[in-house]
């Protein structure tokens, strides 16, 4: 991996987190992070904001892998971000550049941190002078977070964003005209360009469509409701993996269910009807995935809130490094296969070893996946033995024993 990050005189050393698990071709930057500093930097030498109104009044939204908070951590910038893994990266970049860090934002540090859920509610004292945006994933964490940002941006904030030319689409563009004002792009340089918007504080505000909501139903039959966070995966319904894997799955009422990369919480609370008796962990890397668990578990088991546990880690990072770790019995996965905008198996490899090394003598992984991805060829290396729990044209369910 290239860990040098070097632009504009100066030399960052950045990693992705995990580092091991990442691939020789990645690196924790791309040329959108570069026109983002070049255009910032841009504006406070020639003094259109200057650093002393900057300072404490810069945020930074969807900063991958920390590149962003590293470069401006002089102007203390709020950095606000849906991601586990972001802000680990953060963080270890910071260390790794001798920058230390704060988490709360009623601190003056360096680099202050707010997750995604956290910025729901948030209002700064001011408003910020600089708001610079990386375009994420998922358009409906664009519009929540520009939906956030009319509460409290003036018409002096400069709002940046940018991202890959292929990902400012007009859909892109339209969100910041309906939400912020009229809106202008760069350029494209090195496969990337920026989006100005103009703050209009004459537009109409709109109240927010998230979280949606939308019924499935489990394995008994039984009706579930489910609420559903912006950046939560397949958001809009229950995705063909989760549908499948509800059809084979069995708990028994002595279990602790670890339901990883949980989304919305969908397999763990069909658990939580399954075996009423049942302990479930909930982990995801999204802030605002466990917050959509954690909400649907309170609608659809309001008295099983205190058998669940709900974990920000990356894979089950978080659970192997706890001492007081309770036996995990089942591991429920449904792997993705991409991190950030790049397809990667590191996911869904990193999830099988960490169930492994979790699970009890005896205790089950289950798996879904796409027929393509060959998983049983990893999880054979890993556990000795695989079966094939149900299989169609697309989707295949694995069941593994920990030896």
């Amino acid at each position: 991996m290239n860990t040098e990050f070097i632009f504009a005189d100066r030399n960052l050393s950045l990693i992705r987190y995990p580092e091991k698990h990442q691939h020789v071709s990645l690196q924790a930057w791309d040329s959108a992070d570069e026109l983002l500093i070049d255009h910032v930097e841009s504006l406070l030498n020639d003094n259109v904001v200057s650093t002393d109104t900057a300072k404490s009044q810069l945020m930074i939204f969807n900063d991958d892998f920390g590149a962003l908070g590293c470069w401006f951590e002089h102007l203390n910038p709020l950095w606000v971000s849906d991601s586990y893994i972001s802000r680990r990266s953060l963080l270890e970049n910071l260390a790794r550049n001798a920058i230390s860090a704060e988490t709360s934002v009623t601190e003056t540090a360096p680099v202050n941190t707010m997750t995604s859920v956290d910025s729901l509610t948030f209002s700064p004292q001011a408003a910020p002078a600089i708001v610079v945006l990386k375009v994420p994933r998922a358009l409906a964490l664009l519009e929540q977070q520009l939906i956030d940002l009319k509460r409290y941006i003036s018409a002096d904030t400069q709002v940046i964003a940018g991202g890959k030319a292929k990902a400012i689409t007009k859909s892109v563009l339209a969100l910041f005209e309906k939400y912020i004002g009229p809106t202008t792009t760069s350029l494209a340089k090195k496969k990337s360009r920026l989006v100005f918007s103009r703050p209009d504080l004459t537009l109409p505000s709109y109240p927010s469509p998230y979280p949606t909501r939308w019924e499935c139903k489990g394995t008994t039959g039984a009706k579930m409701t489910l609420d559903n966070e912006a950046n939560v995966f397949s958001r809009q319904s229950l995705d063909i993996g989760a549908r499948i894997m509800m059809k084979h799955m069995t708990v028994s009422s002595n279990d602790t269910v670890v339901d990883v990369g949980c989304g919305n919480g969908v397999l763990g609370i069909n658990a939580l009807t399954l075996a009423p008796d049942c302990k479930v962990i909930f982990t995801d890397e999204s802030y605002m995935a466990l917050e959509s668990a954690r909400l649907n578990v309170l609608t659809n088991h309001p008295d099983k809130i205190d058998q669940c546990t709900f974990i920000a880690t990356n894979c089950l990072e978080g659970l192997l490094n706890e001492p007081n770790t309770p036996a995990v019995t089942k591991v429920l996965c449904n792997p993705p296969f991409h991190q950030q905008n790049v397809i990667t198996d590191h996911i869904a490899w990193q999830m099988f070893t960490d169930s492994r090394d979790l699970l009890v003598r005896g205790g089950h992984l289950v798996v879904v996946g796409n027929r393509h991805l060959d998983y049983h060829i990893k999880l054979k290396k890993l556990f000795g033995g695989v079966d094939i729990l149900s299989n169609d044209k697309k989707f295949v369910i694995f069941s593994v024993a920990k030896q």
